[in-house]
């Protein structure tokens, strides 16, 4: 049996990944008219905490999910020779990666 392939994965993942990125900000623009940081280390202070590092942690892991999603079925629908969309796909795919790195450095590495 030959299995159907759909766009309804790629729309489950843009929809949850969606609602991901905005509960978090809700909860950020919330936390800030609550109780906004009075200093910089205030909010750093707030910041590592391990609840609200993984919650940042899971908002861009959403973000950068929603955005190979997003620019991937572009790539696929609008660029037609398969050498270029390969290699946009790969640039894509290692600039996210790239970002994810960074994202994973700025939030998991302790600094001094």
């Amino acid at each position: 049996m030959k299995k159907i392939v759909t766009g309804l994965s790629a729309w489950l993942v843009q929809r949850v990944s969606a609602v991901c990125m905005l509960v978090f900000i809700v909860f950020i623009l919330i936390h800030f008219l609550i109780d906004p940081p009075h200093s910089y280390l205030a909010w750093r202070g707030w910041m590592m905490s391990p609840g609200v590092n993984l919650a940042t942690f899971v908002f861009f892991a959403a973000l950068l999910t929603h955005a190979w999603v997003g620019v991937r079925d572009v790539l696929m629908d609008y660029v037609h020779p398969i050498a270029l969309r390969v290699s946009a796909l790969a640039f894509l795919g290692v600039s996210l990666a790239t970002i994810a790195v960074w994202v994973v450095r700025i939030l998991w590495v302790k600094h001094g």
